[in-house]
């Protein structure tokens, strides 16, 4: 969902509220620093009461003073809160009295109470994000009772991580800087349609084989040289590899017949691109930054679905060179339209 950010506001302007929310935009009231008043506060308050999860009030920053948990007992019709970037905060137990709630971003860089996440309020949210902490020593163990959550995003916690697979009910998961845990738990998400993985190390992601995945997003993963386990995700509809520095090859050595989209980005040793052709709904194809020699892959067969082929090596000169062959050959770059 797009959204309409409002910084700091004076007043609340509920036209320009009423609208984003009309036009489908998620709207964050957000707040970097002291400068909310009562009254505002008390509008915010209001305002909740009539919208639903996509009117988010958020609270970050506040380098200039400690985050006062007690404000959000102002905002106790809240549905959807952020409160996270933040380095400090005290009392920090206000977030366990909002009833209402049901998305909820916690990142509070020096928080101590590794069991927050057992707050009875807590297991009727249905999105969840948690952010880092100093001593990434959450209790995940709680998540177990999170029997509504669809979308999960965990930042270097790993505590009794393996509960996430008893949530029925998630469909989006994201792991940054996880590292030294095995990601068997994804296997046993029935409804897992997202999952993304970012930062941490792990030399392959062989352990998942959940074949309900539609779309993987792999980025900057520390030490990933293997993805030969790729054709094992037969419904992908999507795939995005970024910023892999050790990976020389990819092969889809199998048929995914849902995979329309193909991004492979910034893998500066990304040499071997192969088995395109057993990609038969492949629309788009975007390559960019990696060692692969454009003249012999493309004398390899591709799919007669691919109409999007994007080449990019980074030199200016060779890059409209390699355009102009894939306009010959009937490709678009898809940004000419």
């Amino acid at each position: 969902m797009p959204q309409k950010r409002i910084q700091d506001p004076d007043i609340i302007d509920l036209a320009l509220i009423e609208q984003a929310l009309n036009e489908n935009f998620e709207v964050i009231v957000q707040f970097s620093d002291n400068t909310y008043t009562d009254k505002i506060l008390r509008e915010l308050n209001e305002l909740c009461l009539g919208y639903n999860e996509n009117f988010t009030i958020r609270f970050y920053g506040h380098h200039r003073s400690i985050f006062d948990c007690k404000t959000l007992r102002k905002i106790t019709n809240v549905k959807s809160l952020g409160v996270d970037c933040l380095i400090k905060a005290q009392n920090i137990d206000s977030l366990t009295k909002l009833d209402q709630l049901k998305k909820l971003r916690l990142g509070i860089y020096e928080l101590k109470d590794t069991e927050i996440l057992s707050a009875e309020n807590f297991k009727k949210l249905n999105r969840l994000v948690i952010g880092d902490t100093k001593t990434r020593a959450l209790n995940l163990e709680y998540l177990k009772h999170y029997h509504d959550l669809t979308y999960l995003m965990i930042c270097g916690h790993t505590k009794n991580i393996d509960v996430v697979g008893e949530l029925k009910r998630l469909d989006f998961l994201s792991l940054n800087s996880i590292s030294k845990v095995s990601l068997n738990f994804v296997n046993r998400l029935p409804a897992l349609k997202i999952l993304r993985i970012i930062l941490g190390g792990r030399p392959n992601i062989n352990e998942i084989n959940n074949d309900k995945i539609e779309h993987l997003e792999l980025i900057w993963i520390r030490g990933l040289n293997d993805l030969s386990n790729i054709s094992t995700f037969k419904k992908l509809k999507s795939l995005l590899i970024q910023d892999q520095i050790q990976l020389s090859s990819i092969h889809f050595d199998t048929a995914l017949p849902g995979l329309t989209d193909c991004k492979i980005l910034n893998c500066k040793t990304l040499g071997s691109l192969t088995g395109i052709n057993n990609l038969n709904s492949l629309n788009q194809l975007r390559i960019s930054k990696t060692t692969i020699d454009f003249d012999s892959f493309i004398k390899q067969e591709l799919p007669q679905s691919l109409k999007i082929l994007a080449f990019y090596t980074s030199k200016s000169k060779i890059d409209k060179q390699i355009k102009a062959v894939l306009q010959i050959k009937g490709f678009s770059d898809g940004l000419d339209r």
